[in-house]
């Protein structure tokens, strides 16, 4: 399977232009990224037989402030991502010590946790070996009325 880099970027009129790097002529356009990059593969279609199944590699021109801002969100939003799985695992291990050695109701739980007393029957239910793919007994309750 072949892999082509397609560069976007912005022409004065403010569309998107996609050209495929190394294959001359082979561009199209497009009011959104999107547009074009659905357009691209027809206009690679022209020039190579497997285009359908090619692997298609983005590169967006962007000023370098706007790369910089994006690179700054792409990280901070690494971290968020890492830090709600630290959470989540926090809560479980919390939840877990609640319950098993306090004995505590999952409404006193979520007071503590400050999480709904929903959320935290998830978290217990979820320790409990529930089999994957079979829903709560509440969820097949509410599906059948």
């Amino acid at each position: 399977m072949s892999t082509y880099t397609v560069i976007y970027e912005r022409d004065e009129t403010e569309w998107w232009v996609a050209t495929v790097r190394g294959i001359r002529g082979c561009h199209t356009q497009g009011r959104t990224i999107q547009e074009a990059r659905r357009r691209i593969r027809e206009a690679l279609g022209l020039f190579v037989d497997d285009a359908d199944e090619a692997t298609l590699e983005d590169e967006v021109k962007l000023p370098a402030e706007i790369r910089r801002v994006l690179k700054t969100y792409q990280r901070a939003r690494t971290r968020c991502e890492e830090l709600q799985e630290v959470s989540k695992n926090a809560a479980e291990e919390a939840a877990r010590a609640l319950a098993q050695k306090m004995g505590l109701s999952v409404r006193d739980m979520g007071s503590l946790l400050d999480l709904s007393h929903q959320r935290v029957q998830q978290i217990i239910s979820n320790g409990k070996g529930r089999r994957r793919g079979k829903p709560p007994r509440a969820a097949q309750v509410a599906g059948t009325r």
